[in-house]
């Protein structure tokens, strides 16, 4: 097959570029450039979109023996992944800029046109198992290596996405991948994983989305109020800074009258009030779901499992998709058995059937656990 490799600049696209071209397949490489200006990126090696990376993406793909190029989606990612993970934030929600890069990038944008320039799949470094179902059609599951499965971040790929995907690695564990990236020659071996948002220069998220929002902003400031007594315990500069589950850096000059931590429970953006409570309230058993993304056959009814962290732990969980909103589009209903603590509007909740993705859907509303 003529295979796209893509090519982060990582030990672990490395390595899958690696055992494409040695499986016997036709291999390109290619790096993305998501940013004209890459310095505006994370930079060093906690990144995958920096000047830095493009470079070692270059010179493992001259290791392994393959013609490499860099696609130039700067545009794309900024509008369908950047301003995406602005408007959520100053909706007040919580994205995975992540998942959206996968879904819209990586799995849609150079899949559609590797597909267009006559090659048959896309190889990624990602920790995912592709396996063809009884009934003919292709499932993805859980990788090997559960410490760095990422099929979280792929349940957003259809049937015909996956059709056309390779994860040559969901069958190792990570060290064993770096030690045969070491006895391949791959210099990015010890390469540190990255981390955190790509485009946040320094980690800093409020503060970078205050910069980059500006006008956009819902608000600059408002009260932070004690759910239980409406006390105003302090203040804030943006609502934008807050997420639900939060603990940190609520800056609450008055303790709360029980004398217990409070975590932020709700955000509201156009009066910019932050409501803060107890743990406890912070515990759901309901979800609704919109905009579902289905890796194959949509279920009516599933008792299964549901992740909402992209690292988190799974939660067992009854799955409905037979209700529709009042504008007709399709809803899905998740009822918790395991409560959950701090889950957000705005993050992707992922289904699964045992080891396999069954889709995701981005979380619009929480039922919190009756007290």
């Amino acid at each position: 097959m003529k295979v796209l490799a893509a090519m982060s600049g990582g030990v672990d696209s490395a390595v899958a570029a690696a055992r494409a071209a040695e499986a016997g397949h036709d291999v390109t490489g290619i790096h993305l450039a998501l940013s004209r200006n890459p310095q505006s990126y994370r930079s060093g090696a906690r990144g995958c979109c920096t000047i830095e990376d493009s470079n070692d993406a270059r010179r493992a793909a001259d290791v392994v023996g393959i013609p490499f190029y860099v696609w130039d989606l700067s545009d794309r990612f900024h509008a369908d992944v950047v301003e995406d993970f602005m408007d959520e934030y100053a909706a007040g929600r919580t994205p995975n800029p992540c998942l959206r890069c996968n879904e819209k990038i990586k799995f849609a944008a150079v899949l559609d046109r590797a597909l267009g320039l006559g090659f048959d799949a896309v190889a990624t470094g990602h920790y995912a198992q592709l396996r063809t179902g009884p009934d003919g059609l292709i499932e993805m599951h859980r990788a090997v290596d559960h410490g760095k499965d990422q099929s979280y971040v792929l349940g957003v790929l259809d049937q015909e996405q996956l059709a056309h995907s390779m994860f040559p690695l969901g069958d190792s564990a990570k060290d064993a991948v770096r030690r045969e990236a070491a006895d391949r020659g791959l210099l990015v071996a010890d390469k540190p994983d990255s981390h955190d948002i790509c485009f946040v220069a320094d980690g800093d998220n409020a503060g970078w989305l205050k910069q980059k929002l500006g006008d956009r902003a819902p608000n600059d400031g408002g009260d932070i109020v004690d759910e239980a007594t409406g006390e105003v315990l302090g203040r804030h500069e943006g609502t934008v800074a807050y997420t639900i589950g939060q603990r940190k850096g609520l800056r609450i000059g008055t303790p709360a009258a029980d004398g217990r931590p409070r975590f932020v429970l709700d955000i509201e953006p156009v009066s910019g009030t932050v409501t803060v409570g107890p743990r406890e309230r912070l515990a759901v058993d309901g979800l609704e779901g919109i905009r579902p993304r289905w890796c194959g056959r949509v279920p009516d009814r599933l008792e299964g499992t549901v992740q909402l962290r992209a690292h988190g732990e799974e939660h067992r969980a009854v799955v409905s998709t037979s209700s529709t909103s009042a504008a007709g589009a399709e809803v899905v209903e998740i009822e918790l058995l395991d409560p959950a603590y701090g889950i957000a509007p705005g993050q992707a909740a992922v289904i699964y059937d045992g080891s396999r993705v069954v889709g995701s859907a981005t979380i619009a509303s929480t039922r919190r656990v009756t007290v």
